[in-house]
């Protein structure tokens, strides 16, 4: 399999080495706007990723009776915060005499 292959954001390249790497994240904070975010950039053997993968990035509720309520997907395209916030209110209309939180 060819690891230079285009990704699907804009026709980049897959980096073959920690400086390309950093190239392509450039690129990605700067056509995503993310200026005002830091990113944090794994080096090109991908330890960290292969580690962690995808962890920070899953919704999990715990419903009162100790079963997963929703299981969210891996992110970060899988990382809906709305469908956790639905999940929750329909949790809490389970529970007698409570009502849903408000949204503020």
């Amino acid at each position: 399999m060819d690891s230079r292959s285009p990704t699907d954001f804009g026709g980049v390249l897959d980096p073959k080495d920690d400086d390309e790497r950093q190239d392509v994240a450039e690129t990605c904070v700067t056509k995503l706007k993310l200026k005002s975010m830091k990113a944090v950039v794994d080096r090109v053997d991908d330890k960290v990723n292969k580690a962690y993968g995808a962890w920070p990035d899953r919704l999990y509720l715990v419903g009162k009776d100790g079963k997963i309520a929703m299981a969210g997907g891996q992110g970060p395209f899988d990382f809906k915060p709305d469908k956790l916030e639905k999940a929750i209110q329909k949790e809490l209309k389970k529970i007698k005499g409570e009502r849903p939180l408000r949204r503020l």
